[in-house]
């Protein structure tokens, strides 16, 4: 085996053993993100629910 080709298949061996991904910084996302969604579905629940119900009689009355 050509030194060239241990050396490619070494760096691919190492990259691919490094590369993991940012899995903490999608994890803090998703949990801002969910925590987000509490808050201001707990803020704004009675608005949410007339906003949805004059949308649900607008289209079902003619």
């Amino acid at each position: 085996m050509s030194v060239a080709l241990q050396v490619s298949a070494a760096r691919f061996v190492e990259k691919s053993r490094d590369d993991r991904g940012d899995v903490p910084g999608w994890v803090l996302v998703t949990v801002m993100t969910a925590g987000l969604v509490v808050a201001v579905w707990s803020v704004a629940d009675g608005q949410l629910k007339s906003v949805l119900t004059s949308a649900l009689r607008s289209v079902s009355q003619p």
